[in-house]
């Protein structure tokens, strides 16, 4: 009893001491995790839960994968670091098994999923002013609302979600937001002037929002008619969240440009990506974009590591085949929701929205309880997420404590 009042205390020490000398920039469970392995995560308690966030989609082979540590610990033990001013030997690698695997010409390594956001957008523009032929300085790229691809200056610039505007102005000109879903929309936002088409497969912070059918084909469609890049970015529906290795592929289309991030690196460190051809990515030249962790040689051989425990673990096909059934099991728990607190469940492979009525927040402190750790969106969203690694014991255990909360 002494021991756990002891590991309490060490819980709400280091809470605190974080609350003190940290930016509160975050609104975290007040749980701290100490260690991981799998679908499982630790506390300085000792407690175990499921972890049903999994990093935002970072930790999609489970955490501390063993063969992708082992990459890690190997090349972290011959260099980790060169800058992109002299070449490294795992960055080829990793460059030609990027363009094995997804068919595209050429890619830009970076670290951060803002980052490639970011640069992306310079592409975008850069390919607008000299290939596409739009004046200087008057490129413009369409977003959707209700979207996030990340917080920088500019990214939230085109935001609609005030918070993340509030006190950040004056903001850089160039996006115009239209309805998320509506191709007409799309249609006649397009002038002379549009670059590109910035948008989310399915916007994963937004609450999991699926478009309709259709959408995303409809888009590819247009941006070809009107010689517009479409740009998806895939940073959390990619790399095998929704049953597929890319989510575009539900619809049997293929983007102008990727944007790859979290998962690519399996959650031990932030590697990112911008992936096109070599007419697009080709207007980039010396001094017009840099990294310095970018393509760094240990990152390069943590993402090959990473892409191949995906495939060679069949975890893409894994999402599909347990996403369907953790969405039945889910959806069973609303057909037998007599108080109604439930308003829709939606999902695509393993990754779930449970939108309910009131708020999120007190649920999600009450699963954590139950040991499973989720994570609220949008206030009334509860997003579930859990490392593609999960079996169907293991969603057969969760169903058990979601059913009990959200009876409770």
């Amino acid at each position: 009893m002494q021991q756990l009042s002891e590991n309490l205390s060490y819980t709400q020490e280091l809470i605190d001491l974080e609350n003190e000398f940290g930016v509160h920039n975050y609104h975290p469970l007040d749980v701290v995790i100490e260690r991981a392995e799998g679908v499982w995560v630790y506390d300085v308690e000792g407690r175990r839960y499921l972890d049903c966030l999994a990093a935002y989609s970072a930790v999609n082979q489970g955490h501390c994968h063993p063969k992708i540590l082992r990459a890690l610990m190997d090349q972290a033990g011959k260099i980790t670091l060169t800058s992109r001013a002299f070449h490294n030997e795992q960055l080829p690698h990793y460059l030609k098994e990027l363009n094995d695997l997804t068919g595209f010409e050429m890619a830009m390594p970076l670290n951060s999923g803002t980052e490639a956001v970011e640069a992306a957008i310079k592409i975008a523009r850069k390919w607008g002013h000299k290939i596409k032929g739009i004046p200087e300085g008057k490129a413009e790229i369409i977003v959707c609302d209700g979207n996030f691809h990340g917080r920088t200056i500019a990214i939230v610039s085109f935001s609609s979600s005030p918070e993340y505007r509030d006190g950040f102005g004056p903001f850089p000109a160039g996006f115009k937001s239209i309805p998320y879903g509506d191709v007409e929309a799309l249609r006649a936002a397009i002038t002379p002037n549009t670059c590109a088409f910035l948008v989310e497969p399915i916007q994963g912070e937004g609450g999991i929002i699926i478009p309709p059918d259709g959408y995303l084909h409809a888009a590819a469609e247009i941006c070809k008619q009107n010689n517009v890049l479409l740009v998806l970015d895939e940073i959390q529906s990619g790399l095998g969240r929704t049953g597929k290795l890319f989510c575009y592929e539900h619809e049997n289309i293929v983007p102008d440009v990727l944007i790859l991030g979290k998962a690519l690196a399996g959650g031990f460190m932030p590697v990112s990506a911008v992936l096109a051809s070599r007419e697009i990515l080709g207007v980039i030249q010396p001094g017009d974009h840099g990294s310095t962790f970018g393509g760094n040689p240990l990152a390069c051989a943590v993402a090959r590591a990473a892409l191949r425990v995906l495939i060679d673990e069949k975890m893409i096909d894994r999402a599909a085949e347990l996403g369907d059934y953790f969405l039945d099991r889910i959806r069973a728990i609303q057909s037998r929701d007599k108080r109604k607190i439930i308003k829709e469940i939606r999902g695509k492979g393993l990754w779930i929205a449970i939108e309910l009525h009131g708020m999120a927040r007190p649920y999600c402190e009450a699963l954590k309880e139950e040991g499973i750790l989720a994570k609220e969106t949008h206030d009334h969203i509860i997003r579930i997420a859990p490392p593609l690694t999960i079996t169907r014991d293991e969603i057969d255990w969760a169903v058990e404590r979601l059913t009990k909360v959200l009876d409770a």
